[in-house]
């Protein structure tokens, strides 16, 4: 099975993959979102980021299969193509393309909320527009710059959770004397390890697990980084187990030193810890980190959602027109049709200033759980053919056990989506937003024929 060729640039490493992947990944899921499982869990909130964490190892480990012997622009949306039927690859690309979209406006609405905050005789708007500028020269400059922007930007934020590790492990040890009980005992005198039982397992765990979105856009890139298939096996591995410590290490710092009841959990759970410790100006000082991690996600998710498009066209599921390169080796109309997006956002930002990030979070739901099944049944499909052509330099473990245990992971993951209110209004969005981008794939295929009709008439 040959690679899909691209005339893209080549300039990526290895370093600023994982840096990227690092950077999507890291976000307001982990600065904002935290409290939101542990107020759920309880300290079990640990076990619900062991169970999200190794379902995010094994796809990883699936896509690094894939793009290692198959390097794409269009990563999972190539491999369902080929393994399943282009109408999968076409479904599963348009949503998530739909789906970054959306988080683009999230990222650049949060991040303009706080900046507004400290310049409060600016509107948010104008806050949205000179980012959404700045990130549009970033993204056209080429995928080398652009690539070295985001290291040194993903690199604050890994820098600033190693910081907070850091505080956390000297409370833990009583070199800082917080005046309060910390460490196991403490944790387990508020209804002890599970206070809400395995019911609160699961819903920590429908909190935390899309926390770890962002991760497969190290795949998108392969396709851009000098040696694909030795890099993507590199990075994918690098991106993973860093993350899973960064995580989970917070998360266990967090419990171990906070009550999981306290309400300071729930509203800024890294500030929280900071505060006890006596760590002087932790608001601001976190404020800054989160606005960085929101704009660096933005900047990689500009980067994913050209790509996507840019590949979708060049295989003839898109308008051709977004197959435009320009010198420097950048799809410039895609990336400029993302920045537009972006842009929207900033007119919604004037327009709904307060409502607009509900509005965009509940449009996005729960794709993502859709694309993970797309690429584990394309891993499934691609596999054996893979294997016949010898073209795999990098094997997905106890196949085909642990991918269909993957699947029966993701199913389960739905039917507790079924229990919880929002999450069912989540997933049947996201169920109709499946149908409707692969209603939209037959009819125009339905139209091809006619007209191929017509024509031959």
């Amino acid at each position: 099975m040959p690679a899909v060729q691209a005339p893209l640039g080549h300039g990526l490493r290895v370093r600023h993959l994982t840096m990227m992947g690092l950077g999507s990944a890291i976000g307001a899921g982990l600065f904002l979102g935290t409290g939101v499982g542990i107020s759920a869990a309880g300290p079990a909130v640990l076990v619900s980021y062991v169970v999200a964490g190794a379902l995010v190892v094994l796809l990883m480990r699936m896509l690094a299969e894939m793009a290692s012997a198959v390097p794409s622009s269009g990563a999972f949306s190539t491999y369902a193509e080929v393994g399943i039927g282009r109408w999968a690859g076409f479904t599963v690309g348009w949503v998530y393309w739909f789906t970054l979209v959306m988080v683009l406006g999230v990222e650049i609405t949060g991040a303009s909320q706080i900046v507004s905050g400290w310049v409060p005789g600016v509107p948010q708007w104008v806050v949205a527009l000179v980012f959404v500028t700045f990130f549009a020269v970033v993204n056209l400059s080429g995928v080398r710059r652009f690539g070295e922007f985001e290291f040194w930007f993903a690199t604050i934020k890994v820098v600033a959770i190693i910081g907070f590790l850091v505080v956390g492990a000297l409370v833990l040890t009583g070199v800082i004397d917080v005046g309060q009980p910390v460490g196991i005992q403490a944790m387990l005198s508020d209804g002890g390890f599970a206070p809400n039982g395995v019911a609160g397992i699961a819903a920590g765990l429908l909190a935390v697990l899309f926390a770890f979105g962002g991760i497969e856009i190290v795949t998108i890139a392969a396709a851009e980084s000098e040696d694909p298939a030795r890099s993507i096996a590199r990075a994918a591995a690098s991106v993973v187990w860093r993350i899973l410590f960064f995580y989970i290490g917070s998360v266990t710092v967090m419990v171990l030193i906070m009550p999981w009841s306290s309400p300071e959990l729930v509203s800024g759970p890294f500030v929280s810890v900071l505060d006890i410790a006596g760590v002087p100006g932790a608001g601001r000082v976190m404020e800054a980190v989160v606005v960085i991690a929101l704009l660096s996600a933005f900047n990689a998710n500009v980067y994913g959602t050209s790509r996507m498009v840019f590949s979708l066209s060049q295989r003839g599921d898109g308008p051709r027109y977004f197959t435009g390169v320009s010198r420097r080796g950048v799809p410039n109309r895609a990336v400029w049709t993302s920045i537009a997006f972006g842009l929207v956002s900033v007119g919604l930002n004037a327009w709904l200033p307060d409502q607009i990030l509900g509005i965009l979070l509940n449009a996005v739901g729960a794709s993502l759980l859709g694309i993970w099944a797309f690429i584990a049944v394309s891993q499934l499909r691609l596999r054996p053919r893979l294997e016949r052509e010898g073209t795999l330099t990098l094997k997905m473990w106890a196949f085909p056990g642990l991918t269909w245990a993957t699947l029966a992971a993701l199913a389960s993951i739905v039917v507790l989506m079924l229990f919880d209110r929002t999450a069912r209004q989540q997933l049947v969005a996201t169920v109709g937003l499946f149908l409707l981008v692969a209603g939209i794939f037959v009819v125009r295929e339905q139209v091809r024929r006619r007209r191929g009709a017509v024509v031959s008439d």
